[in-house]
């Protein structure tokens, strides 16, 4: 498919209401920053997410979590939102590993529920002589795990990284880490490392959610609050977008580690450290 730039309207707002996603079929919106922040449900969020009802699906680079476990975490905090209408990058990026390399051996960075999905899946998890590094956000990262990392790397491992923000915000508007800090230290040993990225400012997470709503672009807006990531996302897979543009700290900076990305069909992103 021809993801030419297609920039439909973009609209920038600091307070998100159900009027502002009237008349769209499919309200597909960011999480970090728009309805949550720290684990806890932003003002207006549950309002908004109830207002929305079924036309709203969550298009996150979460990359902690999978649908099911993020759904039981939303639904805790008021947010009803069930497990089919939740697109994550670290959940694609297992199943697209899985489903283009059936039972490879892959070396996984990320939180327990991404370790889980690729057991589930049927691919085999291994220290050594591996096919695929995956790296996602993962709070144990440690020194010793990038050597290893690297070692894959280097002995012909093909490195997928489910996003490239630098941070989310938490509660406060400041920066929490995220993958991309992650890659950056990848790249500050290995400049020439060139990663294949899954998530968001690609545009499949937005096409995935799309292909669910049975919806096609024209009738479908996405609301974020990156315009580095949400923004150039929409704007690849054709859509309007809303951008919810809150009193940043001024210590914040979800930017990716490269801020444009190449257009791609899953290949190979090359992602500067910043």
């Amino acid at each position: 498919m021809d993801f030419a730039m297609r920039a439909r309207k973009t609209t920038t707002i600091q307070w998100l209401g159900a009027a502002e996603v009237d008349g769209y079929a499919a309200i597909l919106c960011d999480l970090d920053g728009c309805l949550i922040a720290a684990g806890r449900a932003l003002p207006g969020a549950e309002d908004f997410v109830r207002a929305a009802g079924r036309r709203v699906s969550i298009v996150s680079n979460n990359s902690a979590d999978t649908s099911i476990t993020l759904s039981a975490k939303l639904n805790a905090i008021g947010l009803l939102l069930p497990q089919e209408s939740i697109f994550l990058a670290g959940e694609l990026a297992v199943r697209t590993i899985a489903a283009e390399r059936p039972g490879a051996r892959i070396h996984v960075i990320a939180e327990q529920p991404l370790h889980a999905l690729a057991t589930e899946l049927g691919l085999e998890r291994a220290n050594d002589r591996t096919d695929v590094v995956l790296l996602a956000r993962d709070t144990k990262f440690t020194l010793t795990g990038l050597e290893m990392a690297l070692r894959l790397l280097e002995q012909g491992a093909e490195l997928v990284v489910t996003n490239p923000d630098l941070s989310h915000p938490n509660a406060d508007g400041r920066p929490v880490p995220e993958t991309g800090s992650l890659l950056a230290a990848f790249k500050a040993c290995c400049p020439e490392i060139a990663p294949r990225v899954i998530g968001k400012p690609q545009p499949f997470l937005i096409n995935a959610a799309l292909e669910a709503a049975g919806v096609p672009a024209s009738e479908a807006v996405f609301v974020g609050d990156n315009a580095a990531t949400d923004g150039a996302a929409a704007t690849l897979a054709g859509l309007d977008f809303i951008h919810l543009v809150a009193t940043p700290s001024p210590l914040a900076n979800g930017a990716p580690v490269e801020d444009t990305l190449p257009l791609t069909h899953p290949s190979s992103v090359e992602a500067s450290a910043c």
